[in-house]
């Protein structure tokens, strides 16, 4: 390669780590750095209304991965979470209690039906970021930005 190839190279590199940068400093201050929440959609199929919960196992990982929190308005009092890797409900959030209730491994299951009530342990404090091992813990879901008792999608409020 020639000298000027090298520079190319060079400011090409240099340019893109910039433009991450700047991404990820956006990233961080509009959704917490960690972890956010998604604008809520409406699943008619089913008849539930679902957000994506983003999460970094660790600060430095690179990427977001995902779980679903997932608000049936038949069921107001709980916004749900849901492993689509798994495929399985592990735990809900008490928007009353304003607490989390982590189910026990035996007792996930890919269809909410399948889960007897008593299988929700008492409402407690949120659970560690899933994957993660510093102690941080889930923030939970904004009740302000659940759908509430819209009947259409085009109700749902600004994310």
């Amino acid at each position: 390669m020639n000298a000027i190839a090298v520079r190319r190279t060079f400011l090409v590199v240099v340019a893109a780590t910039c433009l991450g940068s700047v991404a990820a400093t956006d990233a961080e201050a509009s959704y917490g750095h960690r972890q956010y929440y998604s604008s809520w959609s409406y699943y008619p199929q089913k008849s539930y209304y679902y957000s994506s919960y983003y999460y970094r196992p660790t600060v430095n990982y690179p990427s977001y991965k995902y779980h679903y929190s997932i608000y049936y308005p038949s069921r107001p009092r709980y916004v749900y979470y849901y492993n689509p890797v798994r495929r399985v409900y592990w735990g809900r959030y008490d928007l009353q209690e304003q607490g989390y209730s982590m189910l026990e491994e035996k007792d996930r299951k890919g269809e909410l039906s399948e889960i007897p009530e008593s299988a929700f342990p008492e409402p407690s404090k949120m659970p560690e970021i899933p994957e993660s091992a510093d102690g941080e813990r889930m923030k939970p879901v904004d009740s302000d930005t659940i759908p509430g008792t819209a009947s259409k999608p085009d109700e749902l409020p600004a994310g």
